[in-house]
Order: C-alpha cells, then structure tokens, then sequence
C-alpha cells in the first residue's frame, strides 16, 4: 500500500487542473496516492507501451521502463513509442522521449540493464512491479522478491491475439462507492399526509482482499479450474516455452515442433484433448494491436485501482480470449 505520509502535500494548480476529470471520478485522496506512485515496468513490447500510456495519462509520479532489447521490426506492430528510424536501438531508451511528451508532470525513466542482473533491493524502491515478457522462473523470483518487500507485483503477456493478466496485492485495502437505493418520505404542502418516493445515495465501503504469489497459479489441479478455461491453458503452454526456450516463438517457427512437444505435455496433463488445437494453431506471433489495446488497458486499470484504493480489483488473473473476444477473470490458487 502506498503510504498516507506521502499524500500530504497538496497538489499544485497546474495539477489540479491536469487531473480535474480523474480527480472528480475517484476523488483527491486517490489522486494524492497516483501522484505519489513509483513505477517499475518490465518489458517495452507493444503490450507494455500500452500499459505505460495509460498509467502515465493518470499522473503517478515516475515510472521507469526496464528493458535491454533492441528495437526489432516485429514490434512495428504495436509499439507506439517507438518510431521507425529507431529500430536496433535499446527499447527502453527508444520509448523513452514520446512517452515522456504524455504528460511532463511524470518522471519518465529508462534502465537498459538485464532484470536477472538486478539485486532484490533494486525492486523495494517502488510501489507498484509490473512484469511483461519474462519467464516462469524471473516471475517467481521477482514475485518472491516483492513479496518480500511488501511491494505489490502485476504480471501480464499478449501472445498474437491472445493475452492475460496477473495480480499478487498481498493483503490489499480498498473502497468501493456502492449506490443503494432507500425510500423517504416527503410531507405534502397543508396536509397531513405524506408521499413516498425512492432516492438512490452512494455509500462508500471499505474492503480487505488476501492474493496468492504467481507461482500457485500454475499448479491449480483440474478440478479446481472453471469451464472454458482454454486461454489459462494456453497460458501455460506460452510460459513454458519462453521457459525452455528463452523466447518466444517467431514467426517464422509457425507449426515449430518446439511448440508441439510444449503443448503436448500441456494437453496431457490436463486431459484435453483437441479443445485448444485451433488455439494452438492461431496466431500466436508478435502482438496484436487492438489485443495490446485491450489487455494493456485492463492492467494499466488494475494498476492505477491498486495505486489509489478505489475499485475492486480483479483477483487474481483476467484472461483474453480471441474466439469470444471477451475478458474473463479466473480466481486461482484460494
């Protein structure tokens, strides 16, 4: 939880003014909490640039991008803050000037170093952890790590046209303002009797959610999973990939045998049979646009939910499934 202390000074005018709309939609207090949020955001795909964007617009106060890959072509696709003559330069440091125009009111940061090389202590100087393309194993350890700082850790991936969100909040208080509906009565001019009517009043309730670490989520039994969990499947399939392989397969890998065997196993395990073939078979290179649209907005909300206590927050883990194109959220590992 971001610290009261840190929401004592007031906003300045050009603040308030930037924030009007945001400030009359979840309250000053809320804002106070963004305006004092620090950021840490791995990975500078499209998906991540969409999460950045967002956060970013709702006035945190700094955010740093974590990432020491190189601009590629694939990520002409969907990365927005990247403009075409920068390809081969570091991702991070590319991304850099256009989302720092969003909003000059944000400290906007790039780190061109290796997540893996980074002590544990690197990750308390944050509130807020949010990590995209990593594997199982940097998941677990940086989840562990944030844990261990009570920092609150967000994970996420779109895979072509398919995507998903993670959260651990540890023990996460919030409000959420719920409208009731109450029945008065009003006196008639002169008359002894009385009207009734119904008038709707909002009432503001606190509450306490407990999450589970990322890692219990990946071994939830069968039974313990709802219908139609396909993408959740699907999810595994990917991570384990990236796990083995260090990457994640390109487009010039469709139908790979890597990603077969990867699968298989997957299938196996969960007894599934044929359900998730034509998943398998889609499209699950580079990012789609409108899925990072989509699935980066839905993280950067439940970042900016946890940030500023307002809002139930999803947990544990939103997924999106290209075939309905709609979200889902599972709760996993209680």
């Amino acid at each position: 939880m971001v610290e009261d202390k840190k929401n004592n000074e007031e906003l300045t005018d050009a603040e308030a003014e930037l924030y009007d709309r945001q400030i009359r939609l979840w309250g000053l207090e809320s804002q106070k909490r963004l305006r004092a949020a620090k950021i840490l955001l791995i990975g500078l795909d499209g998906f991540g640039a969409e999460i950045a964007k967002n956060i970013i617009l709702a006035g945190i106060n700094a955010i740093t991008f974590l990432d020491h890959r190189d601009v590629t072509n694939l990520d002409r696709c969907s990365q927005f803050f990247v403009p075409k003559e920068d390809i081969g330069k570091n991702k991070a440091e590319a991304s850099l000037p256009r989302a720092q125009n969003l909003n000059p009111m944000v400290n906007v940061n790039a780190d061109t170093a290796k997540v893996d090389d980074k002590p544990d202590e690197y990750f308390g100087q944050f509130d807020v952890v949010c990590a995209t393309h990593c594997t199982i194993t940097q998941l677990k350890r940086i989840n562990r790590v944030c844990r261990e700082q009570k920092v609150k850790f967000f994970a996420g991936d779109v895979w072509g046209s398919l995507g998903y969100t993670f959260a651990d909040l540890l023990e996460h208080e919030y409000a959420e303002d719920i409208v009731q509906t109450r029945k008065v009565q009003i006196p008639e001019s002169g008359e002894p009797m009385v009207k009734e009517k119904f008038e709707s009043i909002t009432v503001t309730e606190k509450h306490t959610d407990i999450f589970v670490p990322f890692e219990v989520i990946l071994y939830v039994p069968k039974s313990s999973l709802p219908k139609e969990s396909e993408i959740y499947h699907m999810m595994l399939i990917m991570l384990n990939y990236r796990e083995k392989y260090g990457d994640d397969p390109q487009p010039n890998e469709r139908g790979s045998e890597n990603l077969k065997n990867i699968a298989s196993q997957i299938i196996e395990k969960y007894e599934l049979e044929n359900t998730i073939d034509h998943l398998i078979e889609n499209d699950l290179y580079a990012q789609v646009s409108p899925v990072c649209a989509i699935v980066g907005g839905v993280m950067a909300q439940e970042i900016i939910k946890a940030v500023s206590q307002k809002g139930t927050p999803h947990n544990n883990l939103f997924v999106f499934n290209p075939d309905t194109l709609c979200g889902k959220i599972l709760k996993l590992g209680h």
